[in-house]
């Protein structure tokens, strides 16, 4: 239950009804032209909890100073029964209502009858939606960039979930093309090096120069021996992939499930070749008149969707491009699984294709919105104040198997979601294994176990946390606690305005605000020792937090701690 936009709807009901009550007064002019109501939250709680410049707006309709409208209208405002004590007029003209206990109390009730409800919305309910993230090419380890999008995608996943969606994650195999060629030519060198008569073969530039190439390689030979030698380059090949292909998917499968990520489904791309469904799309779209042939190959005419150029689909040499393939994916996606919205949570230098695949949607019938493109700025990983280079091609890589080896994946995954994804972000490895108040997850977690802390501390004493409907939870009235039952009341808006932005780092920067909130009240509120019903309202306070904690920590992915 959303209390934020309860107090707005209700701040704007009471100035409405006393507006309506001048009218029939004959002090203002009845006009519809004056609404809607605004309504807002002053940064400055001495300006009050909630506050409406409608005097200002409706001035000039209604040819009154500011001042003489907000006097009327507060003169009339009936406060019994409501969100609010109390109403005044600042300033030229505004109208600011202070929240009253009724508002107060309501939220710690709320949260305890609707438990990991109390954040939910139904935004999103009935809609088919499908997060397709990470698909790193099955070449290699995962890297950097792969652990930051795999947390992205599985948080966004969480959150559109929670707001009602029916959420399908997937990973794409890149199990084709021309990286998959490259792999195959460096897995080919590394095996044939491993013989004297091939000892002298250059591994070719632009080829992959990772020891797990060479690893891989040596697990070929211990298997196969020399049986691939001397056999056609072709059959040698496809013998390595599929080998190399066998070994690295189930690998990467293993370190995303480590890392906390399940997918719904892993989608080969080979699939789309051997059923025919990229030159099916590619006939499909010559047919709508969206293509023509030219120096021996077929183009999509993406000009005619506002493209600076037209894109080939098949070239001359009869194979068809990536791009016709990533076509015929998501008219997979959309048209033959029928998917309302599609996510795609890609690199930031994948922002030239956004256009080209949004016109090809609208070519085969879909309007480019359900697409959804995030594109993911770079990680730069720090250590020791300096930056660790990295590099997939030349080896010099620290894999997402090696970074969770280093750190716990509670770290991986709260400092990976800590910015939005077009942001770039820093990764500092030495503040992610620091057990203090400057590293972000553990500051949470700790606020989350000092908690459960002091909760079973207190059942030793004979003291329980009480139901809210036997507590006195007006005494909850001091400064500090009236901000943690605030912040408690933000959930239910942050989680939809993740939802809405596609922004899992709105959760994170929440966790870390209520865990400031909380610790604040702790050392400024006593709980144990303090007089009965004061001890039991904030007892409540705390366990009600706590709940929060677990809640959020949970949607991104981390673990609440009892103990740390």
């Amino acid at each position: 239950m959303n209390f934020i936009q309860l107090a707005k709807d209700e701040t704007a009901k009471l100035i409405r009804e006393a507006f309506t009550d001048a009218v029939r007064a004959g002090i203002f002019a009845e006009s519809e032209e004056i609404f809607p109501i605004p309504v807002e939250i002053p940064k400055d709680t001495a300006h009050g909890d909630f506050t409406s410049t409608f005097p200002m707006a409706a001035a000039k309709k209604l040819r009154m100073p500011p001042r003489k409208i907000a006097e009327e209208i507060v003169g009339r405002i009936l406060l019994t029964n409501s969100y609010f004590d109390s109403v005044e007029i600042a300033g030229a003209g505004f109208i600011n209502f202070r929240l009253g206990k009724k508002w107060y109390r309501d939220i710690l009730a709320a949260v305890e009858r609707e438990g990991k409800d109390f954040a939910r919305t139904n935004g999103l309910a009935g809609q088919k939606i499908m997060v397709e993230f990470v698909s790193a090419n099955p070449t290699g380890p995962m890297h950097m960039g792969n652990a930051r999008g795999g947390v992205l995608g599985d948080c966004l996943a969480n959150i559109l979930t929670f707001a009602g969606a029916n959420v399908s994650r997937e990973f794409l195999i890149n199990d084709a093309g021309n990286q998959v060629e490259k792999f195959g030519i460096s897995l080919e060198t590394r095996y044939l090096q491993l013989y004297p008569e091939y000892e002298d073969l250059e591994l070719p530039e632009d080829a992959y120069h990772g020891e797990d190439i060479i690893d891989l390689a040596k697990s070929f030979r211990n298997q196969f021996g020399d049986s691939y030698l001397h056999v056609d380059p072709k059959v040698r090949r496809a013998a390595l992939v599929k080998f190399g292909l066998e070994h690295n998917i189930p690998a990467m499968k293993h370190d995303l499930e480590r890392y906390g990520i399940h997918y719904d489904t892993w989608f080969s791309e080979t699939t789309l070749h051997e059923s025919g469904a990229v030159a099916k799309i590619v006939d499909f779209l010559a047919q709508k008149g969206y293509t023509y042939e030219k120096d021996g190959a077929i183009w999509l005419r993406t000009t005619d969707f506002g493209c600076e150029k037209d894109d080939v689909l098949r070239r001359a040499n009869g194979f068809y491009t990536y791009f016709a393939v990533d076509i015929a994916y998501h008219y997979n996606k959309f048209i033959e699984r029928g998917f309302d919205t599609v996510i795609n949570v890609w690199g930031a230098d994948h922002h030239g294709h956004v256009a080209r695949l949004k016109a090809a949607c609208r070519a085969f019938g879909v309007n480019p919105d359900r697409l959804e493109i995030i594109l993911m700025q770079l990680v730069r990983l720090m250590q020791n104040g300096e930056v660790v280079r990295m590099s997939k091609r030349t080896g010099k890589t620290i894999s997402l198997s090696n970074l969770l080896d280093d750190i716990s994946v509670d770290a991986a995954r709260f400092f990976f979601n800590m910015r939005a994804a077009e942001t770039q972000m820093e990764f500092d490895l030495d503040l992610a294994v620091r057990e203090d108040s400057e590293n972000p997850v553990y500051y949470v977690q700790y606020a989350h176990a000092r908690i459960c802390s002091l909760i079973k501390m207190l059942e030793h004493d004979g003291v329980a946390v009480q139901p809210a409907q036997n507590l006195s939870l007006e005494l909850l009235n001091t400064q500090e606690e009236k901000a943690l039952i605030k912040r408690i009341a933000e959930l239910p808006n942050e989680m939809a305005m993740a939802a809405r932005d596609r922004d899992p780092s709105r959760v994170n920067k929440y966790l870390i605000d209520i865990a400031g909130d909380f610790h604040r009240f702790y050392n400024a509120c006593r709980i144990r020792g303090e007089e009965t019903r004061i001890q039991d309202a904030r007892l409540k306070l705390a366990a009600v937090t706590r709940d929060i904690l677990a809640l959020g920590l949970g949607i991104i992915g981390v673990s609440a701690p009892e103990s740390m």
